[in-house]
């Protein structure tokens, strides 16, 4: 059929010609070499033990760059597989360092010769069915929250995140780490999956996010209807114990779902032995005895909060005051701690149309009356003490950073949508996409620069993932030929110097 429209005409190439659209995607295999993710997955992933089929390494690597490239379904890895250009630099990548020995052991795990350098999707529902543990779905109770244990699989996920978190040396000055503890939902149709408190089916992950590195310290994958406050001590136990050797200091930051009186007081009675006292800042629940201490504060006593605009202060329509409040489950206590309530006011200043009036109650937000005015009420507990106006916006940076990397997950990664029925299959698929992120986040930071760490997957993708390229093999050596004239020729160039410096550096 001939093709009229307009004068260019497709014409289909027969021969393996090694043509690429991922010039710029063998940068990562080098990141995730020098970082010793590869090595990782060999000492802690043992699902591939035998002889036989895809090893660990190859699998977990593979779902990583799905996610890089942009897929979300298991079945793209097909189209990644199309990409014969890139399959050369894989294949020749999986042999490197091997000796002769070795690479024939490699090839003879495939009794009837390798036809696919990348599994194909029932080898990946094989292996991810791996991760999933029948016996702890048994014990589920209807009504009742419930967190399945992670079987040594996905536990070997959360040791290969932490070997990743040690990486990049602390640096003296940065010993502090504030973590962003939060959950966000990802909403589904798969039938197994329950209602969250949104009326939609999803899934709930807590996140812990390292917020001077920008990388997730650690996750772990729930239910919907999983509270997003329920066993967050647990979780802060369990994440701080990925941090490196070198962070002396832990902050943490939440909004009310910590707000749990034997979370505050692990942190602050310093039972934690490493990092002794924890300093936080967590949303207060604005009950009516809150409400009740917010109204007897003085009018005189409210200060405004300021923002910096082109490096000036600038004078914001929200005020903050110390509030005197002790909640009764501390004040009936002996050993109770005590902490700094402060509140939060905007004014309501949107007039209420005709016939549609609300009561105070009726709002999304706790609202309250004050001198006839009305007014967005919020509250704060810290052990903290900086001064509110410092505080609070050192509060509110959670709200940017930790809500856009949860946008990242689900929107950039595979993190939105999710490939089984079965819970543990849809852990391990939430654990490698957060593998996935981080390195990419390592790439921004240790590699790229400081211009490119606010930069999206699809600026990414745009300059620097999708560039196309053709790969040539000669001498048992391979060349990636791009383009002179691209934009990011030379950066590929200067990137792949930086990561062997690196590794060289260790």
């Amino acid at each position: 059929m001939t093709q009229k429209a307009l004068p260019y005409e497709y014409e289909i190439e027969g021969s393996k010609v090694g043509m690429t659209c991922l010039g710029g995607l063998p940068t990562y295999l080098d990141l995730a070499a020098s970082v010793g993710l590869l090595s990782s997955i060999d000492k802690h992933l043992k699902i591939r033990t035998g002889d036989q089929g895809w090893t660990d390494r190859q699998i977990i690597l593979s779902l990583m760059l799905l996610n890089l490239v942009g897929g979300d379904c298991v079945d793209d890895m097909d189209k990644l597989e199309a990409d014969e250009g890139f399959c050369r630099i894989l294949r020749k990548v999986e042999a490197h360092g091997l000796t002769r020995k070795e690479r024939r052991v490699l090839k003879k795990r495939w009794r009837k010769g390798r036809s696919r350098t990348l599994p194909s999707a029932s080898a990946i529902f094989r292996y991810l069915s791996e991760f999933h543990d029948e016996e702890q779905e048994e014990l589920r109770e209807k009504g009742k929250a419930f967190i399945p244990a992670a079987n040594e699989h996905l536990r070997a996920l959360g040791l290969i995140n932490g070997d990743m978190m040690g990486f990049e040396p602390v640096k003296e000055g940065e010993e502090t780490a504030t973590l962003d503890m939060d959950a966000t939902l990802s909403a589904t149709l798969k039938r197994s999956a329950l209602f969250s408190y949104k009326g939609q089916q999803a899934y709930q992950p807590i996140n812990t996010y390292w917020y001077e590195r920008g990388l997730i310290l650690h996750t772990e994958f729930r239910d919907g209807n999983v509270p997003a406050g329920y066993e967050q001590l647990r979780v802060l136990k369990e994440a701080i114990g990925y941090l490196p050797a070198e962070v002396k200091k832990v902050r943490i930051r939440s909004d009310t779902a910590g707000y749990q009186h034997d979370f505050m007081r692990y942190c602050d009675l310093e039972d934690n032995k490493r990092f002794g006292r924890i300093e936080f800042a967590i949303g207060c629940d604005v009950t009516p005895e809150f409400r009740k201490a917010v109204a007897e504060v003085a009018e005189g006593e409210w200060r405004p909060l300021y923002r910096e605009v082109n490096g000036k202060l600038q004078e914001t329509e929200r005020h903050w005051a110390e509030v005197c409040f002790v909640p009764n489950k501390i004040g009936h206590s002996k050993k109770g701690s005590e902490y700094r309530y402060l509140a939060t006011r905007e004014e309501l200043k949107q007039a209420e149309l005709p016939g549609i009036e609300k009561g105070d109650n009726e709002y999304l937000f706790p609202v309250m009356r004050m001198k006839d005015q009305r007014y967005k009420v919020f509250g704060i507990v810290t052990n903290m003490e900086w001064a509110g106006e410092v505080l609070i916006p050192w509060l509110y940076q959670r709200c940017g950073k930790s809500e856009e990397a949860h946008a990242v997950m689900k929107n950039d990664f595979a993190g939105g949508r999710f490939p089984s029925e079965d819970f543990g299959e849809n852990a391990a698929w939430w654990w490698i996409m957060i593998l996935a992120y981080n390195l990419n986040v390592l790439m921004k930071r240790l590699v790229l620069g400081e211009s490119w760490v606010e930069k999206r997957m699809k600026a990414i993708r745009f300059s620097l993932i999708n560039i196309a390229a053709r790969v040539i093999e000669r001498s048992r050596r391979i060349w990636v030929r791009i383009s002179g004239s691209h934009p990011s020729s030379a950066l590929l160039i200067d990137m792949r110097r930086k990561i062997w410096q690196l590794a060289a550096s260790g």
